[in-house]
């Protein structure tokens, strides 16, 4: 957190800091307050607070909710106390946090809960803005969601680009296996044939891409009692419910980090 806190501050400042900030003679001290603009999810607020505090070590930050918490339009979330060139210079870096991360949580909770009553869970992709996928994935995280691999260590994934240059699914589903070395192994199928070639072979997860909902209710039937499932690809508000009724166990939406709303918050004085 520190890093990314830090990495941002540096490119708002560089080369010559704030130069319009320079031009205020007093450096009063001053109490701003940070107000939701918009219905969300907030997040981001430990983020917000380090933003300030890496202007000055002495800025009071005085949360007035919590990371994960529903709010409505109107609400002021953050009283900041300190010096006023300190605040002005840290303002846009900390909304900006949190502006993105409740974005994504505030997206992630309405896809979460157009599935209740299911029995899937909602995850996001590696579809993230690039440097900053733990904040996205920590705001998935704020909207009820699940995160899926952080990396391409974290387990095997075979995709149909690996299938398309390996040549044959059973073969390469088979080498995974021999060399997982206690990695987790998801095979992504995008019909019923593909997944009848590998459907007796022992590995943990089916991942059903950009399938019909009528193929894709075929597959869980099918691969449900073997391995965990997960559907992916066009996944919509609009079409999410639909997609979960099929019994699939996860549901890995891009557009939740690729795509999500940024949250309006502004800084009053």
């Amino acid at each position: 957190m520190k890093n990314i806190v830090k990495q941002a501050m540096s490119e708002d400042l560089k080369p010559s800091g704030d130069i319009t900030t320079k031009l205020i003679k007093n450096n009063i001290k001053i109490k701003a307050k940070i107000i939701a603009r918009q219905n969300c999810i907030i997040g981001g607020l430990d983020f917000a607070k380090k933003a300030f505090k890496y202007s000055d070590k002495k800025t009071i930050f005085k949360a007035k909710v919590k990371d994960g918490k529903k709010i409505k339009k109107g609400k002021v979330v953050v009283e900041v106390l300190g010096k006023s060139k300190s605040i002005l210079k840290s303002e846009r870096v900390a909304l900006n946090f949190l502006s993105l991360i409740s974005g994504v949580a505030t997206i992630t909770k309405k896809f979460v809960d157009k599935t209740k009553g299911k029995s899937c869970k909602i995850c996001c992709t590696r579809k993230t803005i690039p440097n900053l996928r733990s904040l996205q994935k920590y705001g998935v995280k704020l909207g009820g969601g699940l995160n899926h691999r952080f990396n391409l260590s974290d387990e095997i994934l075979i995709k149909d680009n690996h299938i398309a240059i390996e040549g044959n699914i059973r073969e390469l589903v088979k080498k995974a296996i021999k060399n997982k070395r206690g990695k987790k192994i998801t095979v992504e199928v995008d019909s019923i044939d593909q997944l009848k070639k590998i459907i007796d072979l022992k590995f943990d997860r089916i991942l059903f891409d950009n399938m019909s909902v009528k193929n894709l209710k075929k597959g869980v039937l099918l691969a449900n009692k073997v391995y965990a499932t997960e559907a992916s690809g066009g996944i919509t508000l609009k079409n999410v419910k639909k997609v979960a009724s099929t019994g699939v166990k996860r549901i890995s939406v891009g557009l939740i980090t690729h795509s999500a709303p940024s949250i309006n918050f502004s800084l009053e004085i």
